[in-house]
């Protein structure tokens, strides 16, 4: 799905042209705001405080810039030398539209990412909230509790996805770099949530597609297998100063094609910039993180979260199991975060990270371990303006390594970040 950079200003020129009504507010219905606001909301909000006033189109964007000073090293490899500089900055293009009455739709454009040196589209959906386009108060009762999204994005599973970075929107995430295991994916899919007094429950399906096609190519084994996942949780404002939500999600595909993108989806490339690559080589546009690759998957991923006050703890407890085809590999993810913030509206915050990555990739294979922390803070300069400072270690052990590049390797250093996002 990529376009030129020419094709995406000339469809927002017209897009402005047609509707002459472009927002760069929060006045858009049941949606994340696109700044500080936005910290910690997970799916959706229900509670209609916007009224509608017809078709409006909001023109936003994301920025972020790194300055890298990351060492690494490895018993086996010569790896390249790195040097203290700045990484590639990158940008995103997001229009958000007010369809009608309850009916919203999203689009991301990637304009500068690690993978991809030309504009190219994320992915996009539409939700809907109510149906009151079929007839004014169309199963109201159910619409009040649910919502619809359909699209080729990220779809909902975990809660992680929604503190990660996406190419430039980095505003959510307290930290440079998403977790190892990094549970991402675009595809066409549908997926439909409910929501009744702080209960949550998420049923929906994909295609598990990156790349769309209708041809069935026989040197493949192609199935076109479905993913299916889904998710139940509780999230509760129990007082003024506490806060408590609770998920369970799982995914699964049975297939031996459609089923290995979970931990591969993010094709804007991850944040830590030519970490464990040999000298010589093409760079890893995902280094720095870990993916089963597993042809059949089940995946299951527990997600605590508490507020209070100041006080902020989310953590991960996630298996990733392989199938008959993997020969039963299994891989076992946790992490804990834990920060604080501080100051008018919080606009500071210190914390830091744990992340761990461990298992095997057969039934027979030996064990491996990543193991990840972070330290670090950031300042919101305005709702809209973020800089974040961390230091990173990551090591590699388990006998599953021996005479790799990974043998005994270790990258750590510091990275400094500012984004804007809008």
């Amino acid at each position: 799905m990529k376009t030129s950079i020419k094709t995406v200003i000339s469809f927002v020129i017209t897009l402005l042209l047609f509707n002459g009504q472009v927002s760069s507010q929060n006045q858009l219905q049941y949606w994340r705001p696109a700044n500080q606001d936005g910290l910690n909301v997970f799916e959706d909000p229900k509670d209609d405080t916007i009224k509608y006033d017809g078709f409006k189109v909001r023109v936003g964007g994301d920025f972020a810039l790194q300055f890298q000073g990351l060492d690494h090293s490895s018993e086996v490899d010569t790896l390249y030398d790195l040097v203290s500089n700045f990484n590639l900055p990158t940008a995103n293009l997001n229009l958000d539209v007010q369809l009608a009455d309850g009916m919203r739709m999203h689009l991301r454009t990637y304009l500068s990412s690690r993978h991809h040196n030309e504009a190219w589209v994320k992915g996009g959906y539409i939700q809907m909230d109510n149906l009151d386009f079929i007839y004014d108060g169309f199963l109201g009762g159910l619409m009040n509790i649910t919502n619809i999204r359909i699209g080729l994005d990220e779809f909902n599973y975990g809660d992680a996805h929604f503190r990660r970075s996406d190419n430039a929107r980095t505003i959510y995430n307290p930290f440079v770099g998403n977790y190892i295991m990094d549970a991402f994916s675009t595809e066409a899919f549908g997926e439909v949530t409910v929501n009744i007094n702080g209960f949550i429950g998420v049923l929906g399906a994909t295609n598990g597609k990156l790349n769309q096609n209708v041809t069935v190519d026989s040197r493949y084994n192609y199935d076109n297998k479905l993913s299916f996942f889904g998710k139940l949780g509780y999230d509760k404002q129990l007082s003024t100063d506490l806060r408590v939500r609770l998920t369970g999600s799982w995914y699964l595909n049975n297939g031996l094609s459609t089923g290995g993108n979970l931990y591969a989806g993010d094709r804007s490339g991850a944040r830590y910039y030519s970490v464990m690559v040999v000298d010589g080589e093409d760079d890893n546009f995902r280094s720095g993180r870990f993916n089963p690759g597993f042809k059949q998957i089940t995946a299951v991923q527990v997600n605590p979260f508490v507020k209070y006050n100041g006080l902020e703890v989310f953590g991960i407890f996630e298996l990733a199991n392989g199938g008959k085809e993997d020969n039963n590999g299994n891989y076992l993810q946790i992490a804990a975060e834990a920060l604080y913030r501080f100051g008018s509206r919080e606009r500071f915050y210190l914390g830091g990270r744990f992340n761990q990555v461990s298992g095997k990739q057969t039934e027979d294979a030996e064990s491996i371990s990543i193991n990840r922390i972070n330290f670090g803070g950031g300042w919101f300069l305005t709702k809209n303006v973020v800089a974040k400072a961390e230091y990173v270690q990551q090591t590699y052990s388990g006998d599953g390594f021996t005479g790799t590049t990974y043998q005994g390797g270790k990258f750590n250093g510091f990275v400094l970040e500012a984004a804007i996002s809008f």
